[in-house]
């Protein structure tokens, strides 16, 4: 499946505020998912095996290092939970990084939230706004991170350039 995606993620100074914002909207709560994402060695962009008890899936991803919304063009295949893909994955292609999350997912029509509470990083807040057909186009969903980056009281200072996973290897 591919998925087109405009996307920031930033520092989470108040998970509370960040909540309580998602709520007023009446945003979906998809629960609390706790999340192994173990990225492995490709000539280019991303793969990465998402394993939690919502959301497991392989995704392989491009997308430029830049902080404020950004693009990302997503290949994603959804997978059963389990140790055997990430075994045949790593032994295939070498394991550059493990990430481990908890991470509160909430939705507003085709606009995906985390909370993130990253191990060895901090908390962090997400905001992906999706296109599954090709129907909402880059601009539409620029405005719609824009538009939830205001309301959830995002400073762009706070927006951060990498993922998780490049943070990880710079310590």
């Amino acid at each position: 499946m591919k998925i087109l995606n405009i996307e920031i993620k930033a520092v989470c100074r108040d998970a509370a505020k960040v909540r309580a914002a998602l709520h007023s909207m009446n945003a979906d709560f998809r629960g609390m998912d706790k999340q192994l994402d173990t990225y492995f060695n490709v000539p280019e962009g991303r793969l990465k095996l998402r394993e939690g008890n919502i959301e497991n899936s392989l995704i392989f991803y491009n997308r430029k290092n830049l902080s404020g919304p950004r693009r990302s063009d997503i290949a994603l295949c959804k997978v059963p939970r389990g140790l055997e893909l990430r075994q045949v994955l790593s032994n295939a292609l070498g394991v550059k990084v493990a990430v481990r999350k908890r991470r509160e997912i909430y939705f507003v029509g085709n606009v995906k939230f985390h909370i993130d509470t990253v191990s060895g990083l901090g908390s962090f807040v997400e905001i992906e706004a999706i296109d599954m057909d090709g129907s909402a186009g880059t601009r539409k969903l620029r405005a719609q991170c824009d538009k939830y980056m205001r309301l959830l009281g995002i400073r762009r200072e706070d927006l951060l350039s990498g993922s998780y996973s490049d943070m990880l290897r710079a310590k």
